[in-house]
């Protein structure tokens, strides 16, 4: 089920009066039934995603209570291992056993041997990669003595398939969402008023925004269609894409975070105004954070850090980057994509090694903060053409048949993305300023309600109609 279907607002709407008429003193009961609502809406897909969910949950809960029993250390590693071996062994069958075997087919022709190699094609499992990432973190924090098993397991299976965040994220450690759960929640006249505007926020950049921006950059990266661009049609299928993938993946995260508000819920802050971005660093703590603090907490400083030389230290930032690029998909854009990111981070820090500064530096003014910003956007565009081309051809004609010529194409094109998403830079520049996301929120009653109305209205005009899958659900 989409967030952006016309059967969503019917299944929640029947949810949260469910959810309220058993009140909070009730929470174990309300939990039961939040985790029903979360099978039904994970199921809606295909039903047999379900006993992966399910298997996934049973593992990591049974190996959770087994580590908390045991002081056998060398049990317990065992048993972490178990975990990682299980869970990462179920999302390489689904999500990369085609690749590899297509990609060592592809080698083993190139070098002359003809390949005839097994093929498995499996359907890929809704989210497979978020919740597999959010069950592994409970495993090795236990493990890790971070926070002690739990015994309930209905908690446990709603911590795995909570519906708001179960497909798209953000990735939430059990350390943070277990509590919440495991207690009672308060459902505030503060909570709903701000879920409210996160869920409207949320949608609008979806339905608006992003969407708008796909119909016109899509068509560009489209076969028969690439070989033609010119002048800046090529810039403008990036700018499309980087327009796209930003409101489209936070738009997810803002309706999470709303739904879980009014359930009573706080979720991580996934995003904050990646595009403001001053430099590499700046920007993954900023894009998909419950992704990048994942990476740093359980594969990063495992790997040493930054605690060895400096080899040892752009080795370890590197190989997380590329990883992190392999974990957003099955295929070779995404690996380029996580390696060139990997060495934006590396050249940054060598740089800062060699002045001896450190990344977190403020010491230039508005004019070189905003110089930084603009600067970041060229490497970053040239990232997202990385990840959006499908063949090493597309992307190099896009960085090479490019020029200042301003064609009817590429002038429509930026006429409708600057028609969109002006509402997107004057409220980001807003929460910029005045370090504050929820800065809409700080208005006068009056404006508020003028602000939520005025983009309910943008939806029901300008709003795509037809339900366009969000981006991320095919990881």
């Amino acid at each position: 089920m989409q967030f952006n279907s016309w059967v969503f607002p019917l299944f929640f709407a029947i949810v949260y009066a469910v959810y309220l008429a058993l009140g909070s003193r009730r929470y174990r009961v309300q939990n039961a039934w939040l985790l029903a609502a979360s099978y039904v809406f994970y199921g809606y897909w295909d039903p047999r995603f379900l006993a992966l969910l399910a298997l996934s949950t049973g593992i990591d809960f049974v190996i959770g209570r087994k580590l908390e029993a045991s002081n056998d250390e060398k049990r317990r590693k065992w048993l972490v291992t178990l975990s990682v071996v299980v869970n990462l062994g179920i999302l390489a069958s689904f999500k990369y056993f085609g690749f590899f075997i297509d990609s060592a087919a592809v080698f083993l022709n190139a070098i002359g041997f003809e390949a005839h190699m097994p093929t498995l094609r499996l359907v890929l499992p809704v989210g497979i990669s978020f919740y597999t990432f959010q069950t592994l973190s409970y495993s090795i924090d236990v493990y890790r003595r971070r926070m002690p098993a739990t015994n309930d397991l209905l908690g446990f299976g709603l911590f795995v398939s909570f519906f708001p965040q179960l497909v798209a994220g953000p990735i939430e450690r059990a350390s943070r969402l277990m509590p919440q759960i495991e207690a009672p929640r308060r459902v505030t006249a503060g909570k709903v008023q701000s879920g409210i505007w996160l869920l409207i926020w949320g949608y609008f950049k979806k339905t608006v925004i992003a969407d708008q921006a796909a119909l016109v950059a899509n068509p560009m990266f489209a076969e028969g269609a690439w070989q033609e661009l010119h002048g800046l049609e090529p810039f403008v299928a990036v700018l499309g894409f980087t327009i796209h993938i930003y409101c489209d993946f936070s738009g997810y995260t803002d309706i999470a975070r709303g739904l879980a508000k009014l359930l009573g819920f706080e979720f991580l802050l996934n995003f904050r105004l990646p595009y403001l971005a001053t430099g590499p660093s700046d920007f993954w703590a900023r894009w998909h954070v419950s992704l990048s603090t994942w990476l740093r907490d359980y594969l990063y400083i495992p790997l040493g850090g930054n605690r060895g030389s400096r080899f040892k230290t752009y080795r370890n930032m590197f190989m997380v980057m590329a990883l992190g690029g392999l974990w957003h998909g099955a295929a070779w854009p995404y690996v380029l994509w996580g390696s060139y990111h990997g060495v934006l981070l590396v050249l940054e820090r060598v740089i800062l090694d060699v002045s001896g500064k450190n990344a977190n530096d403020r010491d230039y003014g508005l004019r070189g903060e905003w110089v930084r910003i603009v600067l970041f956007w060229i490497p970053m565009l040239i990232g997202m053409a990385i990840v959006r081309c499908d063949s090493v051809d597309q992307f190099w004609h896009m960085m090479t048949h490019q020029s200042f010529e301003l064609t009817d194409t590429a002038r429509a094109g930026l006429l409708t993305y600057a028609y969109f998403s002006w509402p997107l830079v004057l409220i980001q520049l807003a929460q910029h300023f005045s370090k504050d996301l929820l800065v809409p929120l700080r208005l006068p009653v009056i404006g508020r309600s003028l602000l939520l109305a005025a983009m309910i209205l943008a939806m029901m005009v300008f709003g795509v109609r037809e339900p366009v899958e969000f981006f991320y659900f095919q990881f």
